[in-house]
């Protein structure tokens, strides 16, 4: 595909959400890339995070993180680049360990991902012996690597009760813990403000460790916006996801994540949408659904997924840049984990 085939495709999606001038210079670029791509036997993963340019060009394949992680287990090519945030990279080297594995910013990192640490981990394995431990996908390898599986927020529910125990650790999103606690019916219980990480109020009945962790995007929603946004369109259908906090998952009509979600708005039919989550994905549903009435909310994009961009990811691929390395005892031991979840599906 030529540069002039290239921003004709690409403007047939996108002409309604980004600008004609800036569709011609990432054309220019999503040739390059993509014509090194081939040359480099690489593999690019985009999550639905990415902004539309990218999103809508440069990717073998698109989706949530449960979705590429599989993409990623299953390549064949010899060089992974991951536009997404480096706990996602880490999660393609932890299944492909002969593969190289890129990240296109060195800054693409994750406040949830950095709420938790592997001694975390192991003092809360310490302070409830025997308990078995679930963390979400948006931790570091070396977190995984200290527990016994891992979920997505789309599949989080069955992770929980495949285990068939009383109580788990479920780290280390706040609100997801929440949320998967009201779903399964267990009480949840969390480390107590100003007491120290490890203080909980074990007196309480509970079937659920959770911990202190948010994303910084989820937790800018609000039920007030809610309302404020049904005050002005009462025909409104509102999706969240799950790491919004339980409060603004109730108010919403739907919950699910960013794939469910994609998939809800493509089968039903509403007056108007608004998606509860980073922004660009909102753009890129918009650019899929062009006969969809989508609203927008963006109160902030991820700073992180932000730095992800077509120019650091031609830049990846010229230099073998930002190549993410796992120890192998790490390694081996997280793959359990992340293997597990991927076999629940």
């Amino acid at each position: 595909m030529n540069t002039e085939e290239m921003y004709q495709s690409m403007k047939l999606k996108l002409e309604r959400v980004v600008p004609d001038v800036e569709l011609r210079i990432k054309a220019e670029l999503a040739v390059e890339i993509n014509r090194l791509k081939k040359e480099r036997n690489a593999v690019i993963l985009g999550h639905n995070y990415m902004e539309p340019a990218l999103f809508n060009s440069i990717p073998d394949f698109v989706g949530d993180s449960l979705e590429l992680s599989r993409k990623a287990a299953q390549t064949e090519k010899d060089i992974i680049v991951f536009c997404g945030v480096k706990f996602m990279a880490e999660t393609a080297k932890i299944l492909n360990p002969s593969k190289t594995v890129l990240v296109p910013s060195a800054k693409a990192g994750c406040s949830l991902a950095a709420s938790i640490t592997a001694d975390d981990v192991r003092a809360l394995k310490k302070k409830f012996p025997g308990v078995p431990v679930v963390t979400y996908i948006n931790t570091y390898a070396d977190v995984k690597a200290e527990s016994d599986i891992c979920c997505t927020s789309g599949n989080a529910k069955a992770v929980v009760e495949s285990l068939k125990t009383d109580t788990i650790i479920f780290l280390p999103d706040e609100y997801l813990a929440g949320n998967v606690a009201r779903e399964t019916g267990k009480h949840v219980i969390f480390p107590t403000q100003g007491m120290g990480n490890l203080q909980f109020d074990t007196t309480l009945d509970y079937q659920m460790v959770g911990w202190n962790g948010r994303c910084e995007v989820h937790d800018k929603f609000t039920v007030q916006d809610i309302k404020n946004v049904r005050e002005q369109f009462p025909d409104v259908i509102i999706l969240a996801h799950p790491e919004c906090s339980p409060a603004v998952v109730e108010a919403s009509d739907y919950s699910g994540s960013t794939t469910a979600m994609i998939r809800y708005v493509k089968e039903t039919k509403a007056p108007h949408y608004l998606i509860l989550t980073e922004c660009s994905m909102g753009d890129n549903i918009a650019a899929e659904n062009p006969d969809k009435e989508m609203l927008r909310l963006c109160t902030v994009r991820c700073p992180h997924m932000n730095t992800i961009t077509m120019e650091d990811t031609l830049e990846a691929l010229k230099q073998t840049r930002y190549v993410i390395e796992i120890p192998e005892e790490i390694r081996a031991k997280a793959f359990i984990a992340v293997d597990r979840m991927i076999k629940i599906g």
